[in-house]
C-alpha cells in the first residue's frame, strides 16, 4: 500500500528507522550525561521518559480504550508501534495522512502482522467508520521517519492514490472531524504546516494521499470541525 502498509519499501523503511523497542544508547548515558553537566535535570527528564520501559515496569492501560468518541478498536501487533507516554515524553505537532492503496480489511491484516513492521493509529472507511489500531499516546511505525513518527498521529484511508473516487464525502468529513479532535487535544495548528501527507515526511518514497486529495476542502472542513 502507498502509505504504511503496501509492497513498495515501506516496511523495511519503518522497521529500520524506528525499530528501537529497547532501552538503547541513550538511556544508558542519562547517568553519564547527567554527571557531565552537573546538574539532576537532564537525568530527571530523561528517566520520566523511560522508567516505565525499565525491566518490569508496564505503564497502565485500558484494554480497548480509544481516544476518538465513536471509534472502534482494532489492536494492532505491538511489533508494529512503540509503547510511549506522549505528549508527556514526545510532543505531538502533526497529523499524517495516508491513503492505504488497498482495502480496510486488507489494512487491518497487514497492521496485525508482526512481520509488517508498521501501522497507522486510524483507519477511515470511504463509509466514514473510524477504526483505532494504536493509542495516540503510542508512536507508530507510520511515517518511515522516526522522529516523525514520536511527533505524529497517522491516519489511513482506504482507498487509492488515483482513484479519486476513493475519497468519499462520509470519509472526507470522518476525519476531519477526527483530525479537528486531535488539533484540538494537542494544541495543533490546523494548516498545511502541521496537517501534512505521507508524502511530505523527510526521506519518504511515498506519493500518498495523492493529486486527488482535495487538501483545501478537508483543511475547511477540520476548521469548521474545531470551530
Amino acid at each position: 500500500m502507498g502509505a504504511t502498509s503496501g509492497t513498495n519499501g515501506a516496511t523495511t523503511e519503518a522497521a529500520a528507522k524506528d525499530g528501537d523497542r529497547r532501552l538503547g544508547r541513550r538511556a544508558l548515558l542519562i547517568g553519564g550525561a547527567a554527571a557531565a553537566v552537573g546538574t539532576a535535570v537532564l537525568a530527571r527528564d530523561e528517566l520520566s521518559r523511560l522508567w516505565w520501559r525499565l525491566p518490569g515496569v508496564e505503564k497502565p492501560r485500558v484494554a480497548g480504550a480509544v481516544d476518538f468518541r465513536g471509534a472502534r478498536w482494532v489492536a494492532a501487533s505491538p511489533a508494529n508501534y512503540r509503547r510511549a507516554d506522549r505528549p508527556d515524553d514526545y510532543r505531538i505537532d502533526r497529523v499524517v495522512i495516508h491513503v492505504t492503496q488497498g482495502g480496510y480489511a486488507s489494512a487491518v491484516k497487514v497492521f496485525q502482522d508482526p512481520a509488517h513492521g508498521a501501522a497507522a493509529h486510524y483507519i477511515v472507511r470511504k463509509d466514514g467508520r473510524i477504526t483505532q489500531l494504536i493509542r495516540e499516546l503510542d508512536v507508530a511505525f507510520h511515517a518511515g521517519n522516526r522522529e516523525y513518527n514520536e511527533r505524529s498521529v497517522g491516519i489511513e484511508h482506504e482507498g487509492f492514490v488515483e482513484d479519486p473516487s476513493s475519497f468519499t464525502d462520509a470519509m472526507y468529513t470522518a476525519s476531519a472531524r477526527l483530525t479537528a479532535a486531535i488539533c484540538g487535544r494537542y494544541g495543533i495548528p490546523v494548516d498545511r504546516e502541521h496537517v501534512i501527507g505521507h508524502v511530505e515526511v523527510p526521506g519518504t518514497d511515498h506519493t500518498d494521499p495523492g493529486r486527488h486529495w482535495d487538501w483545501e476542502r478537508y483543511l475547511g472542513l477540520v476548521r469548521r470541525a474545531r470551530a
